[in-house]
């Protein structure tokens, strides 16, 4: 078995603003400290979309990882890195595309909807039908066990499992597997061995699955056995064979739901974003000029909040007196909608702070980013690297 690890990464195609704070980058802060976490900037996907103008990559790269650290994320605790550092995820994606059905790739949901919202660039290109592969590359080559995704997104998480599955059906055909595994069984001593056998066939005939993890606590503190035998085992316990490819399963987090300064999804082409690191200044005109419920049109007309973007930043930013003085002022015309506006603003200036304070190192001594990423980017390639040694000697191209 392979020790738990969480893989994900952004496409750097702009500043970060809160409403990636609030959908991942506070889930990324939480779970650093539970697993071993990789996180990493997705430049080759920011050219499946915007191939044709690369110019912003490179400074979008910088900046974002500048926000992930101003948003919390510790590089003491995770590992932090650019994918296109690490070429092997490439190599992968190539491996990969050589055995996954096309009908796959057309059908993520992602696909079509992406073809509609970015109707005006050209997207009939193989690299925009293939994201979703190198995406799959992205976590299968660090075999993560966890990858945090919103629900839109579990689709993603369950063609990187069917391709992992095909791929370990295709290539986990160890010469001599079931022998090899027999072997293994006697190096157990003979207790264990008989234990191990009656736990298997519990497993795959009558179908227990507390027999299959008694079985895999047992392997667990077998020490004396080598990586590879533990790993036969292992395969032999389910009836597959050599496992190559983790299966990952989708961490589903909590994302309140931050709206745009309209109403609409909060997104930098949309014009209705809150920079991660935005001025005092700034965040005060833009909450401002927030448009409102439209039966407000005079001071003394009664709302409701319902109906009113600032409502739902009271609910990611404000506690519950507050949102109650929300909720009467609002209805009965009590207060206005500058008044309403102002507990907000001081919201988001006050959690911005210690943002721009930890920063503002990096600003004044790029270096540091760079220093971090390097490290990052040579952690991640060992690893890419093990996969990849596995991957090549089952698909025949060691050439030892």
């Amino acid at each position: 078995m392979y020790p738990d690890r969480v893989v994900s990464g952004m496409r750097p195609t702009g500043p970060m603003h809160l409403g990636h704070y609030h959908g991942a980058l506070r889930n990324w802060i939480g779970m650093q400290s539970e697993l071993p976490c990789l996180f990493f900037v997705a430049d080759w996907h920011a050219l499946t979309t915007h191939y044709d103008d690369p110019s912003l990559i490179e400074r979008s790269t910088w900046d974002m990882l500048v926000d992930w650290l101003a948003a919390g994320v510790d590089p003491s605790q995770a590992t932090l890195f650019i994918q296109s550092r690490v070429p092997e995820h490439a190599e992968l994606h190539l491996l990969l595309s050589m055995a996954t059905p096309l009908g796959w790739l057309e059908r993520v949901p992602t696909y079509k909807d992406q073809i509609d919202n970015l109707a005006h660039r050209d997207l009939a290109t193989y690299g925009f039908l293939g994201y979703p592969l190198l995406q799959a590359a992205d976590v299968l080559i660090y075999r993560a066990s966890d990858v945090p995704v919103g629900e839109d997104q579990v689709p993603h998480i369950e063609m990187m499992r069917e391709i992992a599955r095909r791929f370990n059906h295709l290539y986990g055909k160890e010469k001599g597997f079931e022998e090899k595994a027999q072997d293994a069984v006697k190096k157990l001593g003979s207790k264990r061995a008989k234990l191990y056998n009656e736990l298997r066939t519990a497993y795959q005939q009558d179908g227990k699955d507390e027999a299959l993890e008694q079985a895999k606590a047992m392997l667990d503190s077998a020490q004396s056995l080598s990586m590879i035998d533990r790993e036969r085992l292992f395969g032999y316990l389910e009836g597959s064979r050599k496992l190559i490819l983790v299966e990952p399963q989708a961490r589903l987090t909590a994302a309140p739901r931050l709206p745009g300064l309209d109403g609409r999804k909060m997104s930098k082409s949309y014009g209705n974003a809150i920079a991660l690191r935005e001025g005092k200044d700034v965040v005060t005109k833009k909450v401002r000029t927030m448009p409102t419920d439209p039966a407000r049109v005079r001071r003394s007309d009664a709302g409701e909040p319902e109906r009113c973007p600032v409502w739902q930043f009271h609910q990611v930013y404000s506690d519950a007196p507050t949102q109650q003085w929300v909720q009467q002022g609002c209805r009965s015309a009590g207060i206005g909608c500058l008044e309403c506006k102002q507990p907000v603003i001081d919201a988001i200036i006050r959690a911005q702070e210690p943002m721009h304070e930890r920063a503002q190192p990096y600003l004044d001594d790029p270096t540091l980013v760079r220093a971090i990423v390097a490290d990052g980017n040579d952690v991640a390639r060992k690893l890419a690297q093990e996969t990849m040694r596995d991957v090549r000697e089952a698909m025949g191209l060691a050439y030892t």
